[in-house]
């Protein structure tokens, strides 16, 4: 399986051999323009059958397996992609609902730790991306950019975002997690 990058090509190069980011780290975006808009709603559309596939036909021991040493399972990193993505398309809503509103910051290493993440099968976070990226890209293609352009306060980092530039991060966000688990089928044979 491959995935489009979203770094460059000396970025991808500098970071490859760093298990944490095998298509390189987020690189926020300075602007957007409609290819761009395209490029990551397409990716956003595209990450519960990319998963699906990446992880169909994992065991038990392989869901079970981190991805790097220290690192999540397979197992949470499904559900913690449920997680976040059902957070991202609640702060779109919040920010298109609402003039520059506080979202709530939850920790994610929490969560990862939570029965549901470490106990439970992938099957229903699968399920669930299926229906949440349904929804959420529906919404996507409603957006134009002054919508792109509402904001949202993320109180960890006492930052206001964009939703264009949330939207890039979380197109990221999906391909990032689905290539450690490639990276990790690909080193064990699987």
């Amino acid at each position: 399986s491959s995935l489009p990058s979203m770094t460059t090509g000396q970025e991808r190069s500098s970071v490859m051999s760093d298990p944490r980011y095998p298509i390189g780290p987020f690189v926020a975006p300075t602007g957007w323009d409609e290819h761009l808009v395209a490029m990551w709603r397409g990716a956003i559309a595209e990450l519960p059958r990319a998963l699906r596939a990446t992880v169909s036909g994992l065991d038990d021991a392989a869901l079970d397996t981190p991805y790097r040493e220290g690192g999540w399972t397979v197992r949470q990193i499904v559900h913690h992609l449920a997680d976040s993505h059902l957070n991202a398309y609640l702060r779109f809503k919040l920010a298109l609902t609402e003039e520059n509103p506080v979202i709530r910051p939850y920790s994610q290493e929490a969560f990862a730790k939570l029965p549901d993440s470490t106990g439970l099968s992938v099957a229903p976070s699968l399920e669930m991306l299926e229906g949440l990226h349904v929804r959420w890209g529906m919404l996507l293609g409603t957006l134009d950019d002054a919508a792109l352009h509402r904001t949202f306060v993320h109180p960890e980092y006492n930052k206001t975002f964009t939703l264009g530039h949330t939207l890039a991060l979380y197109a990221w966000h999906g391909q990032h997690h689905t290539a450690q688990i490639i990276a990790l089928c690909n080193s064990r044979g699987w």
